[in-house]
């Protein structure tokens, strides 16, 4: 096995005899401008307790020096360990090496913006590479304060987790100290440099001011909408200080795009950081602001259920990822004006967690990672997608009073600490009165998902799964009215047989999950299917989000036939008011031409659905979200069919 690689037994072992206090990092970039410059220094300052004679510190560079309470010592290194002997009681350790910049994102990464000539730095560690950068204990359960002091030219900004406490000019270079943080796992810890463009904002709530920065390079400031990121950003921090009933820990807020990210973003608590995808160069919809302000959202919920708390070993990484991705969409309905938050959950976050759990790389929402190499794998729809899915039937479970009370308990119980599955349960049973750890056992330590139907059995009908989970869930009965679909009744049903019986009366549709509370394929029968391919797109936002997910889940099962499928695309698409709704649909109707179909029929269909883009791109309102995602479709469609080439007019 690489020493670059770390097990949990192994790392489990060394928590357990090392206790770290506190840890200082000084860092000279002054040189980051330089291209011939491939290193930048690094001197790490660890204070930590021992009961063994022996560990090792991580680091991944090129070490110079270490000393160990005072004294030199040989460096004994293997490219991504420094052995470390003779500790006492209570040691301080000085390990001096040099870094190397990367271009993967992998450590401080370095760009060089091609428009102003001007290079932009910052970090990403997760799972494990701010050793890249500083000598570390690197595992989530080993935290410390960290004091970070760095070197640089003058006149850049200089960012960490904490606010700067001091700043000294030095003719062309600077030296900017910051605050010691509250205790952190390393790699959450986070620094970014450069000349970027930064507008300044704050938040108050009672006798708690915090400041917010929002940050980006120079060259993309016309495309920032800072005011809209910091509403959003004020209504995360309002809503999350009441949901979980402890005020924001981390001082300042300071949030930054930054380019070539090789991910979203990421949770950096006063520090987070977001791919620059995000601020879109050309037009962009409200669907596409609706998606940046969940990210915000995702990543603010972690500055709890991830900094504040974080799990013990990445065996858990559910425990940040899933309650951050259910958060996102949660906070987006409660606390902004994304109220449709939900219904692109279901229609997009879920379809990813579907489409994911039926890949033979499938695995539990709780896996078992025994090493950094299987971790970097579980950063996936499964623990994303997936657990935000199994968490909003968690919710549906125990109550939502339950389960924020839940959380306030957990948060209160383990604040700055580490924590495994057990310790959340144990608060969320103890809340609700209900079997959660059986629920577990069901949802969070399986894999696969259940898929549901209803079947006439003699005089009664039944509700029937495959793979049985508990669910608590509602199926609506809809009426056709004059071509509309209105829901007449919703009736909420417990099941955990793979048979259940079920007062279901004759309905034009039948909708399993209506609500959307648990994670199921809910197939419709063939009834059901007539009565959207009449009325569809008359349906409320979120039961629309349901059939158009049924009906991309029976489609790709090979249930629906897909010409079937597209004419019923061509119905209803053109009248899909939610953006977040249409851009899927659009989406899986040209993924479905190109994937599912013999080849023979591809292009009277490609045909078919050029005219369809088209139609729907004139019919739109000048201006609206709909006719630019309709005109993005047609220029899409257009690559494959030109019988539109040289035309003009109204179809």
């Amino acid at each position: 096995m690489s020493s670059a690689n770390l097990t949990r037994e192994e790392t489990a072992a060394r928590s357990a005899g090392i206790t770290v206090r506190d840890i200082r990092v000084e860092l000279d970039i002054r040189q980051a401008p330089d291209p011939q410059v491939g290193g930048f220094g690094s001197t790490t300052t660890l204070r930590f307790d021992a009961t063994t004679d022996a560990t090792w510190i991580d680091f991944i560079g090129e070490v110079r020096a270490v000393t160990v309470n005072g004294d030199d010592r040989p460096v004994v290194y293997d490219g991504a360990r420094i052995a470390i002997s003779g500790l006492q009681a209570s040691n301080t350790v000085v390990i001096d090496g040099i870094g190397l910049y990367s271009r993967s994102g992998e450590g401080l990464h370095r760009f060089v913006d091609p428009v102003d000539g001007e290079t932009y730095l910052y970090t990403q560690y997760e799972p494990a590479d701010s050793r890249r950068v500083m000598a570390c204990f690197e595992q989530p359960d080993m935290k410390a304060s960290y004091t970070f002091v760095v070197h640089a030219p003058a006149g850049w900004h200089v960012l960490a987790n904490q606010s700067s406490i001091r700043v000294a000019e030095q003719g062309e270079a600077q030296t900017v100290e910051f605050a010691p943080t509250l205790p952190l796992s390393s790699y959450i810890t986070a620094v970014a440099a450069g000349p970027y463009h930064r507008v300044d904002a704050e938040w108050t709530r009672g006798d708690q001011t915090v400041a917010l920065g929002v940050l980006c390079r120079p060259s993309l400031a016309e495309f920032l909408e800072a005011d809209e990121i910091i509403q959003v950003t004020r209504q995360g921090l309002d809503f999350f200080t009441d949901a979980f009933a402890f005020p924001y820990p981390w001082g300042k807020y300071d949030q930054i795009f930054v380019p070539e990210y090789n991910l979203g973003a990421m949770e950096n608590p006063g520090l987070v950081t977001f791919t620059e995808a995000y601020l879109s160069r050309g037009a962009a919809t409200d669907a596409q602001r609706g998606s940046r302000a969940n990210t915000i959202l995702h990543e603010m919920a972690h500055m709890w259920f991830g900094d504040l708390v974080t799990m013990r070993w990445w065996d858990d990484l559910w425990l940040k990822e899933s309650f951050a991705d259910y958060m996102g969409s949660h906070a987006s309905f409660a606390a902004t004006r994304f109220t449709d938050a939900w219904e692109r959950f279901a229609a997009n976050r879920k379809a990813w967690a579907y489409q994911q759990d039926q890949l033979p790389t499938t695995h539990p929402i709780v896996a078992d990672i025994t090493d950094l190499e299987a971790a970097k794998l579980n950063f996936d729809g499964i623990t994303y997608a997936k657990g935000a899915s199994v968490l909003k039937q968690l919710v549906a479970f125990v109550g939502e009073e339950h389960f924020f009370e839940g959380a306030r308990r957990y948060f209160a119980a383990h604040a700055f600490g580490n924590t495994t599955l057990d310790d959340l349960l144990v608060q969320l049973e103890d809340v609700s009165g209900r079997d959660v750890r059986a629920w577990s056992r069901a949802w969070l330590e399986t894999s696969g998902m259940s898929t549901l139907w209803i079947e006439d059995a003699g005089d009664e009908r039944v509700l029937v799964q495959s793979d049985p989970r508990p669910h608590r869930l509602r199926v609506g009965l809809y009426d056709l009215d004059g071509g509309a679909l209105v829901r007449r009744e919703s009736i909420e049903v417990d099941i955990a047989d793979e048979r259940t019986p079920i007062r279901v009366q004759d309905a034009d549709l039948v909708l399993i999950n209506d609500d959307d509370l648990t994670y199921a394929k809910a197939r419709l029968d063939a009834r059901s299917v007539d009565a959207v391919e009449q009325g569809l797109s008359t349906l409320d936002p979120l039961p629309r989000a349901l059939v158009w997910s049924a009906l991309w889940n029976a489609a790709r099962d090979g249930e629906l036939p897909i010409k079937r499928y597209l004419a019923i695309v061509a119905a209803h698409a053109a009248a899909e008011e939610n953006m977040g709704l249409l851009t899927g649909v659009i989406a899986n109707a040209a993924y479905s031409i190109g994937h599912y179909l013999p080849e023979s029929e591809r292009s009277a269909l490609r045909a078919d659905w050029l005219e369809t883009t088209w139609a729907a791109l004139n019919g739109a309102a000048p201006g609206s979200d709909a006719q630019l995602s309709w005109a993005r479709a047609f220029a899409a469609a257009s690559a494959f069919d030109s019988s539109r080439a040289g035309r003009r007019g109204d179809p």
